[in-house]
């Protein structure tokens, strides 16, 4: 029979093991862009707000996870993820077969198409690859706008930005002719003073190689336990009500 301290120590070194792993298993780092209103952006006292933030926060406490948010520039989002700077990306990032080859993604937890966008009084009847051939497009560099764009329109001058608030900028002051972006992001813009200038023509583009089947969150590959979390998560906010008063926050119709 084994003496009763060794068995007080074994018991002892199991319980830490666990609770160490549980702990592990439990911290997690989660990137978003931090720059793409309503979905993420920096308050004036420097603290991550928007859509992505909350769901984000809601599927954490879903989960039970201890969490933190942080702000990364989109185009080095998934590569921060592959090198295990983060455990999970929650920025919006459309669900593509490129991608796929890349990242995991979890269920889709909203749709959006994209739009163009131009100034008011524009005359653009038509959005073929041939109509705007020679007229200055802007766009997010890093995303599949800039990938649909440079691909489709290549006779079209595409304008890369580190931000959408940037490719914004420069359509409001006339710098640039189209602007194309996830449309609910543009609809909070178009509400702004700024973008009270503009309006989206030429309706939904919904090319699927590009645009994918919907918004969702990347995870690494191998961690297929974290992301069945996830999923039973979003399942979670959605059927307890969580998800409906985070969307009524940001937009006055449903976007899951």
């Amino acid at each position: 029979m084994m003496p009763p301290y060794l068995i007080r120590i074994l018991c002892g070194l199991v319980l830490s093991c666990a609770v160490w792993d549980a702990s592990y298993a439990q911290k997690l780092k989660i990137a978003t862009e931090g720059a793409n209103p309503p979905f993420s952006t920096i308050n004036a006292s420097g603290e991550l707000q928007g859509f992505d933030v909350d769901i984000a926060n809601a599927i954490c406490a879903k989960m039970g996870a201890e969490c933190v948010v942080a702000a990364q520039d989109f185009d080095g989002i998934i590569p921060a993820l592959l090198a295990k700077k983060y455990d999970a990306v929650v920025a919006s990032l459309n669900v593509t077969d490129d991608r796929k080859k890349v990242v995991a993604f979890t269920k889709p937890y909203y749709h959006s198409p994209s739009v163009f966008i131009v100034k008011k009084g524009t005359d653009a009847k038509a959005f073929t690859p041939a109509a705007l051939a020679g007229k200055s497009v802007g766009v997010q560099s890093g995303t599949n706008h800039s990938a649909f764009l440079e691909d489709k329109y290549s006779r079209s001058n595409v304008r890369l930005y580190n931000t959408i608030a940037d490719a914004y900028r420069d359509l409001a002051a006339g710098r640039v002719n189209f602007v194309l972006y996830d449309k609910l992001p543009v609809y909070d813009w178009l509400k702004s003073q700024e973008g009270s200038c503009c309006e989206t023509v030429g309706g939904d583009q919904n090319d699927a190689a590009y645009f994918g089947s919907g918004v969702a969150i990347a995870l690494r590959k191998g961690d297929a336990d974290l992301l069945s979390k996830f999923n039973a998560a979003i399942d979670g906010i959605v059927a307890d009500g969580a998800y409906a008063k985070i969307n009524a926050k940001y937009f006055p119709f449903p976007i899951f």
